[in-house]
C-alpha cells in the first residue's frame, strides 16, 4: 500500500489478543529490572532465524521470574499492554511447569488468574487464561495440567493449549488431555502448522478437536485442509512477524494470511512473543494494513474472528462485535502511516462452560 488511502485508527478497533505467551510478552524494561535485581546477564533479541535460538531467550525470560510478585507484575503489565493496543479481551497462555520452583502448579495458575482479572477490571477489558501443555514433555504431564485447568474453568481459565516444537511430537498423543479440558468446557487451542506442515493442523482438528489453531499458516500448503478450516469455522491465531523472524515464511510479502482470508478461513492477528520479536498487537494490525494490504473491512473481519474465537462471555462478545461494527461505520481519518516491517523481511469474565 502507498499510505495515501484514508484509514481508521487501529487503536480504536476492538480486538482480542489470543496468541500471546505470557513470559514472551514481558516488557523490555521489566526484563532489565529483573535481570538487574537478580544479577543476571540476559542475551539481547537480535532476530532469530531458528526456533532453537528463540527458545534460549524465552527460557531466559522465564528464569527471571523468581518470585510470585514477579509473576503478578508480568501478568498485570501484559493486560495493560493489551488494553493500550485496543484489545477488549486478552487470553495469554502459560506453561505452569516453568514456575513450579515458586509454588505448586495450581497456585501458579491462581496467581496469574487473580492478577489478570484484577488488571482487566482496572483497564476495563476482559481476561481469560490459557493453560498450555508442552509437547516435548509427556502426555501424562499434559493430562495433569488439563485437570488443573479444568478445576479453574469458569473461574478465569478459558482454554487449553499445546506448544513447543511441533516437529518433536505430533498432537495425537495429547488427545486424552484435551478431552479432559473440553469436558470442562475449555476451548481447544493447540499450536499447529508453524514448524510442521498441514498434517500438524489436521491432527489438531482430528485428535484434539481444535476450535482455534495457534499459527496454522502452513495449512495454506493443502487446499483441501484450507477448505475444511473455512467450512468448520476454525480460527487460526496468526502471528506475521513471528512467522517471518522464525523463517516459517520466506518473507512478509509471501505470508499466506491474505490468501487464507480470501479462501474464507477465519484468522485472528496476534503478536506471539512481543519481547522477543519487537512487535505488539497494534503493530501487527498496522503491519497487516501497510505491508499485506488488508483493508479496514478485512481488518474488522479479523477482529471479529478474534472476538468470536475467544473465551469471552457472550455479553462481552456481543458488545465487542457491536463496537467493531461502529468502528467500521465511522468515516476513515488521515492516511495510514508508512509501512513497518520485521527486519528480516526487508533484506472480565470468562465464558462459562
Amino acid at each position: 500500500m502507498t499510505g495515501t488511502i484514508p484509514a481508521r485508527d487501529l487503536t480504536g478497533l476492538p480486538k482480542a489478543h489470543l496468541h500471546v505467551h505470557l513470559e514472551g510478552a514481558m516488557r523490555p524494561q521489566t526484563l532489565a529490572d529483573l535481570a538487574d535485581r537478580y544479577g543476571v546477564v540476559v542475551p539481547q533479541a537480535r532476530g532469530f532465524g531458528s526456533f532453537a535460538v528463540f527458545l534460549d531467550l524465552y527460557l531466559a525470560a522465564c528464569d527471571l521470574l523468581r518470585d510470585i510478585a514477579d509473576l503478578d507484575r508480568l501478568t498485570r503489565e501484559v493486560v495493560q499492554d493489551a488494553a493500550r493496543d485496543g484489545a477488549v479481551w486478552v487470553e495469554p497462555s502459560i506453561y505452569p511447569m516453568h514456575h513450579v520452583r515458586l509454588a505448586p502448579v495450581e497456585e501458579i495458575v491462581g496467581v496469574v488468574v487473580d492478577a489478570g482479572l484484577s488488571a482487566a477490571r482496572e483497564c476495563g477489558i476482559g481476561f481469560g487464561l490459557m493453560v498450555g501443555a508442552n509437547r516435548t514433555q509427556s502426555p501424562a504431564e499434559a493430562a495433569d495440567l488439563a485437570r488443573v485447568a479444568a478445576r479453574a474453568a469458569g473461574r478465569g481459565v478459558v482454554s487449553f493449549g499445546l506448544a513447543d516444537d511441533e516437529t518433536s511430537t505430533p498432537p495425537e498423543p495429547f488427545a486424552p488431555a484435551f478431552a479432559l479440558a473440553r469436558d470442562a468446557g475449555l476451548l481447544s487451542a493447540p499450536h499447529g502448522g508453524e514448524l510442521a506442515g498441514p498434517d500438524s493442523v489436521r491432527g489438531a482438528l482430528d485428535a484434539l478437536a481444535a476450535r482455534r489453531v495457534q499459527h496454522g499458516v502452513r495449512a495454506a500448503e493443502d487446499a483441501d485442509l484450507v477448505r475444511r478450516l473455512a467450512d468448520e469455522a476454525v480460527v487460526l491465531d496468526v502471528c506475521p512477524t513471528s512467522n517471518v523472524l522464525l523463517s516459517v515464511v520466506p518473507s512478509l510479502e509471501r505470508h499466506p494470511l491474505p490468501a487464507l482470508l480470501d479462501a474464507g478461513v477465519r484468522c485472528s492477528v496476534n503478536a506471539d512473543d512481543p519481547l522477543l520479536f519487537g512487535c505488539s498487537l497494534l503493530s501487527e494490525y498496522q503491519l497487516c494494513r501497510d505491508s499485506l494490504g488488508l483493508s479496514d473491512e478485512r481488518l474488522a473481519a479479523v477482529a471479529r474472528a478474534s472476538i468470536e474465537g475467544s473465551g469471552a462471555s457472550q455479553p462481552q462478545r456481543r458488545d465487542a462485535l457491536a463496537a467493531i461494527d461502529a468502528w467500521l461505520a465511522a468515516p476513515p481519518h488521515e492516511p495510514a502511516a508508512a509501512p513497518s516491517r520485521p527486519a528480516s523481511a526487508t533484506s472480565s469474565s470468562p465464558r462459562q462452560p
